[in-house]
């Protein structure tokens, strides 16, 4: 019989990927989320009954230890940007971390992928990058031979980057930037599955993993890059980090005032403690060449979904084409 993986998380944007890249090679894969009617797309990934999604809270041991029943492997995928109702950082970086890798240690499962980020740090002043540190410390107690996967910001079709830097352009003349001059390695959202895919199947040691794509940037530089690629030409303003607290306040306050109702997906005071720090590859680190993994330039990918932020959409390309035309 096929081995099975669970995937926590497995419906969100590298979730899927891992999801998807999993089934191509074999595996029987349960998709572990909170809603699984809305994860339903999932099952086209493999054959009929290889990819199915199911109901699994990430801060409950029975519902945990039921979504790993019989699984070879698991992966865990879950991660928030934002504190919203009972899903908080710590619940869901440390706790559900902990308690997925305790539970699977204590199932005899052979291994385990654990989603962190480049940012991850016990010591930050930032709730998401130190919740993601503890996170870390959790997996190495209860599973030693987990993979740890840390990537810098991954773009890809679906991503909340360029996507939403792109979005902006659109009723905006103006793009506000926190932390402008702070340092980016985007990793393509697929070479982060693929490393994933890798660690599973035992192709590679266990370990932590930096992943970083082949260029480095400024978020303003990165910011620029996409205005050039969408067409678009826009005011880009680095705003001082005081100023963005002062945002990321306000951000919050409408957040917790509208109970959750509106949530707070522009900016946060912790996001802006975030930005104050590089997102970059440590020197030294082990990376994706070491998983037998070459990076993906942005470029490479960025302008195939990026073109429906251009003023013309899909028809930029002929109109430069019929320019060139009337010249020759």
């Amino acid at each position: 019989m096929s081995k099975l993986v669970t995937i926590y998380g497995g419906s969100g944007f590298v979730g899927r990927y891992i999801a998807r890249r999993m089934a191509k090679a074999g595996w029987r894969v349960r998709v572990a989320v909170r809603r699984p009617n809305e994860a339903l797309f999932v099952q086209t990934y493999g054959v009929v009954g290889q990819v199915e999604p199911e109901l699994c809270n990430i801060r409950d041991d029975a519902s945990v230890r039921h979504a790993m029943r019989g699984a070879d492997a698991v992966v865990n995928c879950v991660g928030i940007l934002n504190n919203l109702g009972k899903n908080k950082f710590d619940a869901v970086h440390h706790e559900g971390a902990e308690r997925i890798a305790r539970l699977a240690s204590l199932a005899g499962i052979k291994r385990m992928v654990h989603l962190s980020s480049i940012s991850a740090d016990v010591d930050s002043d930032s709730e998401y990058a130190r919740t993601k540190g503890l996170g870390e410390q959790s997996v190495k107690t209860y599973f030693p031979d987990a993979t740890i996967l840390r990537p810098s910001v991954v773009f890809g079709v679906e991503d909340q980057f360029f996507n939403r830097f792109a979005s902006m352009t659109t009723f905006s003349m103006v793009l506000p930037l926190v932390g402008g001059n702070s340092r980016f390695q985007p990793v393509y959202v697929d070479d982060v599955a693929a490393a994933a895919e890798v660690a599973l199947t035992g192709d590679a040691p266990t370990g932590v993993y930096e992943l970083g794509g082949p260029e480095v940037d400024t978020l303003k530089g990165l910011v620029e890059y996409m205005l050039k690629e969408i067409q678009r030409r826009r005011l880009v303003v680095n705003l001082p980090f005081w100023v963005g607290s002062v945002m990321g306040f306000g951000f919050d306050m409408m957040q917790a005032m509208s109970g959750g109702l509106i949530p707070n997906t522009i900016l946060s005071r912790d996001q802006v403690r975030l930005l104050k720090h590089d997102n970059v590859v440590s020197e030294g680190a082990r990376g994706l060449a070491d998983l037998g993994i070459k990076p993906t330039p942005f470029e490479a990918v960025a302008p195939d979904y990026l073109w429906r932020f251009r003023p013309s959409g899909e028809y930029a390309s002929i109109k430069e084409s019929a320019k060139k035309l009337r010249k020759a």
